[in-house]
């Protein structure tokens, strides 16, 4: 007979007739011992004459077992005596009465037996599998995939002397160690011997004993690289230790991370178990994979008793990990304030950095330890070293959001060493809006008109330069009011922060811009137009377009055209997924955008008639070109405004601008003249004549 094919799954199998075991992961095992009861009557390769049958043989069998062999009936029918025939009379009236009682008891006339198959001579597939309750279960199938039996994974049996040691049997541990036939320095499971097994659990006689017997096996190691010595500290076993040590364990063999059992102690911030290490003479000094020592393992664990133990063994705070790192910056590092303070009172380098340039400072301010800050401050930390970036620790305590802090670290930063670093913390407050660094910043002194460098410029595809424009662009009004009002000026940007304001639709902003002396007439160097650039943005939201031209925009550059009522040359656009600003950019004539061109442009074009009807209030005698006469001929309703710009212009109208130009809009107001015809002049409310 052929052996049994072993498939192995930690989540699924094959199903009980051919379906993914995943459908039966939430079951539990008596659910499931039950399912394949059930499943394995519907494999069987017989009807119901077969079923029938079968019961016949179960209750023909119970029968012989229960009947005396002087009455049991011959194989050969002819011979039988009476006796025997009417023994076998019974048999059938007994065998309809079994199969009745067989049938009304049992969910099914032929249940799977209990035991399990033996997987070394079963002949089909066993296959494992997981629940979901996370129960280990096993079925045997035959190879057609019908299902035999299932039941839980057998449990791998534990040796003898193993189990003794975990149950802490002193007398069985020494009885099987002194067996002739036990080998110690076999492993029950890769590199995991006996000594392994008693220091784990913490039995110090198993492990007497078992070092008596074997003294070679003391310093063996695991799959990990793990000695007796290892696991005990691991495990913090200090009694363990104390025996492993006494019985000349070497204290110095890592694991494969390159940890050695003082690394591990400090690990676990046991002061115990470092005092009996130390005392039998373990190097202080040894690095792990990642080249941390032990007195760091203990600064990250604020453990200043560990701290001061190696320290007087020998241990030296200057050593740094592969990074650069010492223990002093890792207790900046984790706001560990105890070790901070003793490795700073033993002379630990407060200003040494790690390899990417930062210092304790820099790190204890990135991680938001104000006390930490404080105390390094207090011990003069130099707070002008920059990180990899070329950011200072205050750069990144605005960045944070930290006022505390950035109030820590102003009075002990140079702002000419701030202005070389081509960003100032303003910046960095503004882009995170945090308006609480602001405002202490503003009130430190720092200058709000500061421009980043052309490095920092670049990393920004708008080429953005100074704090106004982060906080226009994150629509953080109160952060924008108070840059304005400490002296902000709106027009330093390559692309204006009011014209940031405008494509956002933000009024308040654009009222704040303007009321401190915003240019509402700026192109833009690298998109050049004939008319005021932010109206690009605004013509679409009518409100703030007439605001625009109420404080001083240029609404008769929007009526200059070079082609005037002849015909245009057609406008090649192309739609982006980008937004309006690229639309405008596919238009890009030799002497920059004209405002026919733009307004032709389709998402803007619908709008075209009122845009039109408003900046015809702005302006004295115009001729529409050709383009704009298009427009208005496009739709019915505009036909007015076309009359609207047809010759002459009202008096009035021409009147109103004369005296806008002779006196200028901020002093219209002081005008002696009514209320109704100020309003008039400021657009803001049309005369009305007889």
């Amino acid at each position: 007979m052929a052996g049994p094919r072993i498939s192995r799954s930690t989540s699924s199998a094959s199903s009980l007739t051919f379906d993914d075991y995943s459908l039966y992961s939430n079951l539990s095992e008596e659910e499931l011992l039950q399912l394949a009861i059930e499943r394995s009557l519907t494999d069987t390769h017989g009807n119901t004459t077969n079923t029938t049958e079968s019961n016949t043989i179960t209750a023909n069998n119970t029968i012989s077992a229960n009947t005396p062999s002087c009455v049991q009936p011959s194989h050969c029918p002819d011979k039988l005596n009476p006796a025997a025939r009417n023994t076998n009379q019974l048999s059938h009236r007994a065998q309809n009465s079994l199969q009745a009682q067989t049938t009304a008891h049992y969910s099914s006339p032929n249940p799977p037996p209990q035991k399990p198959p033996d997987p070394k001579t079963f002949d089909g597939t066993i296959s494992l599998f997981v629940t979901g309750s996370g129960k280990r279960m096993v079925a045997y199938r035959r190879h057609d995939g019908s299902l035999v039996h299932i039941c839980p994974e057998p449990e791998e049996e534990e040796e003898p002397l193993f189990k003794a040691i975990r149950e802490g049997d002193a007398s069985r541990v020494k009885a099987l160690a002194m067996c002739p036939g036990t080998n110690l320095m076999l492993p029950s499971k890769p590199g995991w011997l006996a000594v392994h097994q008693a220091a784990w659990f913490g039995k110090e006689t198993c492990l007497r004993m078992l070092l008596s017997a074997q003294p070679g096996m003391i310093n063996k190691r695991t799959e990990r690289g793990e000695t007796a010595l290892l696991v005990a500290v691991s495990r913090e076993h200090l009694g363990c230790v104390e025996v492993l040590l006494g019985r000349g364990a070497d204290p110095d063999i890592p694991n494969y991370d390159k940890e050695t059992p003082l690394y591990k102690a400090c690990e676990r911030s046991n002061p115990a178990i470092v005092a009996v290490l130390l005392n039998h003479g373990v190097v202080a000094n040894t690095r792990c994979i990642q080249g941390w020592t032990a007195l760091q393992e203990a600064v990250s664990r604020n453990n200043v008793e560990i701290c001061e133990m190696l320290l007087k063994a020998g241990a030296k705070h200057s050593i740094s990990n592969m990074y650069g790192i010492t223990p002093l910056f890792t207790a900046a590092q984790s706001g560990q304030l105890a070790t901070l303070r003793f490795l700073l009172k033993h002379g630990a380098d407060i200003n040494s950095q790690a390899a990417d340039g930062a210092t304790a400072l820099y790190e204890a301010t990135k991680n938001g330890h104000e006390q930490a800050v404080e105390l390094l401050i207090s011990q003069n930390a130099d707070a002008n070293k920059p990180g990899k970036r070329g950011l200072l620790p205050l750069h990144i305590a605005a960045q944070r959001g930290s006022d505390i802090i950035v109030s820590m670290l102003i009075p002990a930063t140079s702002k000419a060493r701030v202005r070389r670093t081509g960003i100032s913390p303003l910046h960095m407050a503004a882009e995170r809006n945090r308006d609480d660094v602001l405002e202490t910043l503003i009130e430190a002194g720092f200058d709000v008109n500061a421009q980043l460098s052309e490095e920092w410029s670049r990393l920004y595809e708008d080429r953005r330069s100074t704090a106004l424009y982060f906080a226009v662009i994150n629509d953080n009004i109160d952060a924008v009011r108070m840059l304005l009002t400490a002296g902000a000026n709106p027009n330093l940007d390559v692309f204006k922060p009011l014209m940031v304001a405008a494509r956002q639709g933000c009024i308040q902003t654009i009222t704040l811009l303007v009321e401190h002396g915003a240019e509402i007439n700026a192109t833009i160097p690298t998109h050049p137009t004939t008319f005021p650039a932010v109206y690009m943005f605004s013509m679409k939201y009518l409100p703030m377009f007439k605001y625009l031209l109420d404080h001083g925009g240029n609404a008769l550059s929007c009526f200059n055209c070079v082609y005037g009522s002849s015909p245009h040359p057609p406008i090649k656009t192309s739609r982006t997924e980008r937004g309006e600003l690229h639309d405008i950019d596919q238009v890009v004539p030799r002497r920059g955008i004209q405002f026919c061109e733009m307004i032709s442009v389709p998402s803007i074009c619908r709008w075209a008639g009122p845009i039109i009807d408003v900046l015809l209030d702005y302006v004295g005698h115009v001729t529409l070109c050709s383009r704009l006469m298009e427009h208005l001929d496009s739709y019915s309703e505009w036909t007015c405004i076309k009359e609207k710009a047809a010759p002459p212009r009202p008096l009035l109208q021409l009147c109103r601008l004369q005296i806008l130009q002779l006196v200028g809009r901020h002093r219209l107001k002081k005008l002696p003249l009514p209320g109704g015809l100020i309003r008039f002049l400021q657009h803001q409310e049309l005369m009305q004549t007889d």
